[in-house]
């Protein structure tokens, strides 16, 4: 059963720090900040529409939830915890930093029906988060997922990709740390870089250069399947679409349909490994789950003119039926 969120924006007001990539302390002046009684019109009216709420979370996000007052907190914590349990949502989602965690806030988020909590690790190479501000350090990030998950929580953690100072040798270092914290769920973030922020300047003055966008799909793709093979959920991959980002951004990794970009890769990725136990391939035909071909495919058939270019003609089949991701079923 596909799980779902009715998602609540909390501006970011609450958080002490600014980091690199962040906009948020503008956008919170003119954002909406929701209260209690916005929350429970949302939630009822939610709850009337839902078909499975059981399989729902009432989700704050934007930023560091547990960083903002208290009072506010309880506010809307109490607004949605009346929709949580029997006949309701099946819990609530929040996402914060990991210097925000100890074990007094998890006790309270736990008597308000709290069931899941991301945190925004970002990366775990110490160098990165001080150069982009982050005001936490890897350590933190440990110590808070390793409390949530003692409190019985669902953990999850999201990573930004392409971070100033980061290079590929600290990325696939913060996917095995998050690997081996074992998390729920991971959003995988690659930077957008966005119009007054410090990454902004640092990009337009030239000192900070960033990765290729083909590197950060090949990479998200790894890490996609990395995740994947240690059974944590890949929830999201790259941001919404919105005029915000579109007006806004002056570099970074953002494309409407990311995601599916990688996931082309994942599959162009797993062609080659097969094909590659063959000696002079010059025709295949692969079967692949219905629901995956467009994922085969690639956007704009762009596998089929990968392998094309390398002098091999790929058909691939979908077939209703097939359980594993790809099936060779002829080569020459």
């Amino acid at each position: 059963m596909a799980h779902s969120n009715i998602s609540i924006f909390v501006p970011h007001a609450g958080c002490p720090h600014k980091c690199s990539f962040c906009d948020q302390h503008s956008i919170s002046g003119a954002a909406f900040i929701p209260h209690g009684d916005y929350v429970d019109k949302v939630c009822r009216e939610a709850l009337e529409c839902a078909k499975v709420p059981r399989e729902t979370e009432i989700a704050f996000f934007g930023g560091s939830f547990t960083a903002i007052k208290r009072e506010y907190m309880t506010e809307l914590l109490e607004a949605a915890s009346k929709y949580v349990g029997e006949g309701g949502f099946k819990g609530i989602r929040i996402s914060t930093r990991p210097d925000y965690i100890d074990n007094d806030i998890l006790k309270l988020l736990k008597s308000y029906g709290v069931t899941s909590i991301e945190l925004g690790a970002q990366s775990l190479d110490d160098w990165v988060l001080e150069m982009n501000e982050r005001g936490h350090s890897r350590e933190d990030v440990v110590n808070a997922s390793r409390l949530i998950k003692k409190h019985g929580f669902e953990l999850g953690l999201q990573m930004m990709i392409g971070l100033y100072g980061s290079t590929r040798t600290s990325e696939y270092d913060t996917a095995n740390g998050i690997c081996y914290l074992k998390p729920d769920t991971v959003r995988i973030y690659p930077v957008v870089i966005l119009r007054n922020t410090k990454l902004g300047e640092l990009f337009l003055s030239g000192e900070y250069k960033t990765f290729s966008f083909d590197e950060v799909v090949e990479m998200t793709a790894a890490f996609m399947d990395r995740f994947e093979d240690a059974g944590i959920r890949v929830i999201k991959v790259g941001l919404h679409a919105s005029e915000l980002v579109e007006q806004d951004m002056v570099g970074g990794f953002y494309h409407p349909a990311f995601r599916e970009l990688c996931e082309a890769e994942r599959y162009k990725k797993a062609i080659e490994r097969i094909l590659c136990e063959h000696k002079d391939v010059t025709s295949a035909d692969l079967l692949v789950p219905e629901r995956e071909l467009s994922k085969a495919l690639g956007q704009k058939k762009s596998n089929i003119r990968y392998f094309k270019e390398k002098g091999i003609e790929l058909k691939i089949i979908p077939d209703k039926t097939l359980k594993e991701k790809l099936k060779l079923i002829s080569i020459s």
